[in-house]
């Protein structure tokens, strides 16, 4: 793919989110946006690309959740992979509305897709290992996405001082 291409591809796929944030009821716009089916082959093609524009969002929140958990042992890796999301999904409402409202007509499509997220997330989130079946890995990271989609925000509890200092000694130990 040239950077021609990439450009051309990245405009149309802006131009389905702009469509689709203007008609929220409507279907995916590929036949609407000219642009979109001169780079496309199809529906499935643009749900396959803006789902990877999803993941690559997802992914860099997830890897800085990671990080800070790691740097700081106070901070809850689960919690923050679902803060990860959550984040990611407020910042691109209309791409994850998208991605959602067309999941069960292009189930078959996106599959593949979603339950590499899962992996990924169950993965990130440390509940489960790398050398666990891929099926079961998927099947928790299934769930774990589902809670993280259904389960209410909750608001952030003020830790007891002396409960942070417990758990850096215990963390350095």
């Amino acid at each position: 793919m040239s950077w021609n291409d990439f450009y051309r591809r990245r405009d149309a796929l802006d131009e389905v989110l702009r469509h689709a944030r203007q008609n929220p009821e409507g279907t995916l716009p590929y036949d609407e946006i000219p642009e979109v089916a001169e780079v496309f082959s199809g529906p499935d093609e643009v749900l396959l690309a803006l789902h990877h524009r999803w993941t690559m969002k997802l992914t860099g929140r997830v890897n800085l959740a990671q990080a800070e958990a790691e740097r700081d042992r106070s901070v809850n890796l689960i919690d923050a992979i679902i803060q990860a999301w959550r984040a990611t999904a407020v910042e691109n409402p209309v791409l994850r509305w998208v991605l959602d409202a067309n999941a069960d007509a292009y189930a078959d499509t996106l599959r593949p897709a979603i339950e590499a997220e899962q992996r990924m997330l169950a993965l990130a989130a440390g509940l489960c290992e790398p050398d666990e079946p891929r099926a079961e890995i998927t099947r928790v990271g299934g769930a774990f996405a589902a809670l993280v989609r259904s389960a209410p925000e909750r608001s952030e509890r003020r830790r007891n001082p002396v409960e942070l200092l417990l758990r850096r000694l215990v963390a350095s130990a």
